[in-house]
């Protein structure tokens, strides 16, 4: 009885979909979030009579043959690179990216990180860093003295002191993007690391080489839709509810046959 362990692959695909939905809409206030979709495959088919053989009574070809599918299986779970809506916070370090690209962070272990969350602020040292104390390249460092604080599109990074007229440079931020941002690892905290998949990181001034450019005193809201997520969830429910009645119809027959004298 074939059926028992294939509903049993549909309920697992079925529960990993909700788990995805869940992470997404436990997400909804996430900066920067980009929701996530899981993604299936068919299993193995098992070859009863394959297309194209002879039949040995008459000889003649058997123009499609019989195949018999053992389930799904999960393929991936990608993200959908979408922009999510830019919300006004007026904050001095508050960056949002328009269109494609991301910060690059230093993580703790020296290496380099990428986050689309502009919630930035500086440490005691006056270190411009993330929410959780990463410091972002490359790195620039506000005066303790500096009044206010101007961020054009391009990233360039302005200080206003009360004994100046003109603003002053402190630096620039630069923006990283990738061949396949779906194939970046992400590793919490809002953050990813580049993998094979991703290709090399490509830094480069805001607004060029296809990537967005830096709205200053806002952030990006997370890019899940809610209304979505629950009519994909209501069809998740009931996909692993349709599974869950095939294997009580596999069970009766099962125990019909057991019946039989």
């Amino acid at each position: 009885m074939r059926a028992l362990k294939i509903a049993a692959t549909g309920m697992s695909a079925q529960q990993m979909r909700v788990e995805v939905i869940s992470n997404n809409l436990s997400n909804m206030s996430t900066t920067g979030y980009n929701a996530r979709r899981a993604e299936f495959a068919d299993l193995h088919y098992q070859q009863v009579a394959r297309a194209g053989t002879v039949n040995a009574a008459d000889g003649t070809m058997l123009p499609t043959g019989v195949q018999l599918g053992l389930g799904a299986r999960p393929s991936a779970v990608t993200m959908k690179l979408a922009q999510g809506a830019l919300s006004q916070t007026g904050g001095d370090l508050d960056l949002a990216i328009e269109g494609r690209g991301y910060f690059e962070v230093t993580l703790p272990s020296g290496l380099a990180g990428y986050t689309r969350d502009g919630a930035l602020k500086r440490n005691g040292e006056g270190l411009v860093v993330t929410s959780d104390g990463l410091p972002v390249a490359p790195e620039i460092v506000i005066p303790d003295d500096a009044t206010s604080l101007s961020i054009n599109a391009e990233g360039e990074i302005y200080a206003y002191f009360d004994d100046a007229v003109e603003a002053q440079l402190l630096g620039q931020l630069t923006l990283v993007g990738f061949t396949n941002p779906k194939g970046l690892e992400a590793i919490g905290g809002n953050l990813f690391t580049e993998t094979e998949a991703s290709g090399p990181p490509i830094q480069t001034t805001a607004g060029q080489d296809g990537l967005g450019t830096f709205r200053h005193g806002y952030l990006e809201d997370s890019s899940v839709d809610p209304v979505y997520e629950i009519t994909e969830l209501i069809e998740a429910q009931r996909g692993y509810e349709l599974n869950s009645k095939v294997i009580s119809a596999a069970d009766q027959m099962l125990g019909a046959t057991v019946q039989v004298r």
